[in-house]
């Protein structure tokens, strides 16, 4: 007996119920995805015609859509009857940013304000940039405005590595972002200054600081690395990481788990770089799991590369490429574990802007056969719920199992 959670990072599937009041309405990350497949705007040399996702189609992600918009998919048949557990999941966590949606799934919502920096130049406080390159001994800094991280890097990338002045920016989500060659400036170099910017962020309730190295000689070529680390606030109360930790129970977290959730019960942490290196790695702590433990695993490129960049016809490439790689884990799953598929926000790469959307989520659940509608989950926490339960996890969480 084993869980397993998937977290396909911005897989939304329509707007959430509040999504006005992040001026999102009629975003539709999976929607819009299906839309341009089905219209031929999403061909590629990679792909071409409808969205196809027999896969993750046959387990109720078509009916999951329907429960949360109330229409069909473009181009996708739908199943008569799903193999799993469907539903949709809305999110009760102020903020559409990735700790929150994560720690949320994990059964702890974030029903606080994170602090934000304003949409104006030079939107960082002077004192806060003032000493952060007092302590770090920086000749100064680049940016200081919400910025695409691609955008920025290829705009101040040069006279970054000219002047030895970091590129610090932000975007709608709490967090405080520094971008640094890595040959140039020194990777480590980076690190030990974003851990500084952390320390001085904190009184202001900023949720992340992110390293963001990356490559190259000029603006045509510089490309962000894999060596991108996440500097995050650890959840206040105890997930479902936590309590299977404390119980002795074997962990395993793929991807950049362990730096969503500040390294706070995260236990054995397997790294890759793309997606399909992080289901090989999924794949390879699926193998090494003990029973009674969790494997928890976040697939990055959706959000980071083709939702941010706004690129349905990559995200529709990714999502097909996830869904023939599904079956080989499946495969492995014993009668007795949970398999939970979900997302923790939505970034629709058909919306204005390059920041994430306001959207439901899908859940899907594989366990011991059972089938049919879990229906219109009210909050993310009911996957850490039903995980805990699973497990037979002790302690008090946020959430109902289903």
């Amino acid at each position: 007996m084993r869980a397993f959670v998937l977290v396909l990072d911005s897989f939304g599937i329509g707007n959430a119920p509040d999504a006005a009041l992040y001026d999102d309405v009629g975003s539709d990350t999976l929607g819009h995805i299906a839309a341009a497949c089905a219209s031929g705007a999403a061909n590629n040399d990679k792909r071409e015609g409808p969205l196809a996702l027999p896969n993750l189609g046959q387990l109720g992600l078509v009916h999951a859509y329907t429960m949360s918009t109330g229409h069909q998919l473009a181009g996708i048949a739908q199943p008569a009857k799903p193999s799993a557990r469907y539903g949709c999941a809305a999110e009760i966590s102020k903020g559409k940013d990735t700790p929150s949606g994560h720690w949320e799934l994990a059964g702890y919502p974030v029903l606080f304000d994170w602090g934000y920096f304003p949409r104006e130049a030079s939107c960082f406080p002077r004192g806060l940039i003032h000493e952060l390159c007092e302590r770090a001994d920086l000749p100064g800094v680049l940016g200081e405005c919400h910025a695409s991280g691609t955008d920025i890097i290829e705009a101040l990338g040069e006279q970054h590595v000219r002047t030895g002045m970091p590129i610090c920016y932000t975007s709608a989500d709490s967090v405080f972002q520094i971008a640094a060659h890595e040959q140039s400036f020194g990777l480590e170099r980076l690190y030990q200054i974003c851990g500084i910017a952390k320390e001085l962020t904190e009184p202001l309730n900023i949720g992340r600081v992110i390293a963001r190295p990356f490559v190259g000689e000029s603006a045509k070529n510089f490309v962000r690395t894999a060596n991108r680390r996440d500097f995050t606030t650890p959840p206040a109360a105890p997930t479902i990481l936590d309590l299977a930790t404390a119980d002795r129970r074997d962990v395993i977290s793929v991807g950049k788990i362990a730096d969503i959730f500040g390294g706070s019960g995260t236990g054995q942490v397997l790294k890759a770089d793309g997606n399909d290196a992080l289901f090989d790695r999924t794949m390879e702590g699926a193998d090494e799991l003990e029973g009674g433990g969790l494997l928890f695993a976040n697939f990055i490129d959706f959000d980071s590369i083709y939702g941010h960049r706004r690129d349905p016809a990559g995200y529709a490439h990714a999502l097909e490429e996830f869904d023939r790689r599904l079956p080989e884990l499946i495969d492995r799953l014993a009668e007795d574990d949970l398999l939970v598929i979900t997302a923790d926000h939505g970034c629709d790469p058909t919306w204005r802007g390059t920041d994430h959307t306001r959207e439901q989520v899908p859940v899907l659940a594989i366990h011991n056969g059972d089938a049919g509608s879990m229906g219109r989950r009210s909050t993310f926490a009911d996957v850490g719920k039903t995980v805990a339960v699973h497990l037979d996890l002790r302690g008090d969480i946020a959430g109902s199992t289903f």
